[in-house]
Formats: C-alpha cells, structure tokens, sequence
C-alpha cells in the first residue's frame, strides 16, 4: 500500500527533481538563506531538514549518506562541522519558510527558505 507516501513531484521526472532538490538543499547549506517558489521550499524543508539530522549523528555512515544526496563533499563537510553543532540541543524544525509575494514574470508565489539559526560563515 502506498497511504500517506506522497510528496511534491514538482512536476518533474524522478531524476530532474532529485537533482533539484540536491541542488536547492546545496544553496541552503552553502548560504543560509535562498528565494524559490513556495512549492519548491515546501518540498525542500524535509530534505534539508533529514540531512541536518544526519550532520547530528556525525557518524561516517551519516556522512557517507549526506554525499550520496549532495555531491559535493566541501558542502557535506560545512553541513557537519558548521550547521549541525549549531542545531545539537534543537529536537527539529531547523527552517523556516516565509512567503514574499508574487513573482513579476509569471505570478509564481514565491517564499524564501532560511535556516533557523544561522552559523557563522568562516569563509564568506
């Protein structure tokens, strides 16, 4: 049975949409803050948020999980060494969405998706 299995498709084939979401939860972790349409952000707060919980466990298991849906291991190494200390003592809800309105080319509601807490960038 599949009750209660789904979630956003964006109107995406499978592999367009989880390279979207690699690539969005990316720019999250990278800036701390992005504007993306209110759909696209509601579909990328549990993604980031399930790798947030990874970068907790700290576990090279984790880490290795984190890679396979990021790619980029400077991006895995800023999620486990900056952000997930930052949220050890929060149980969940590490995001937060904010609607901004509507965009000017196509009337898209658009939101901004921003870490709770944000960490200090030691390279920016």
């Amino acid at each position: 049975m599949r009750h209660r299995k789904h979630s956003g498709g964006l109107n995406r084939p499978t592999g367009h949409r989880r390279a979207l979401m690699a690539n969005l939860a990316t720019a999250l972790i990278t800036h701390g803050r992005i504007e993306t349409t209110q759909a696209k952000a509601h579909a990328l707060r549990p993604y980031v948020e399930k790798l947030i919980t990874l970068g907790k466990n700290g576990s090279l298991h984790a880490r290795r999980q984190a890679l396979s849906k990021l790619r980029h291991r400077n991006v895995v190494d800023r999620l486990f060494c900056d952000i997930a200390p930052v949220f050890e003592a929060r149980p969940g809800g590490y995001t937060r969405i904010i609607k901004t309105g509507f965009r000017a080319g196509d009337a898209a509601n658009m939101a901004v998706i921003e870490l709770v807490d944000k960490p200090v960038a030691k390279d920016q």
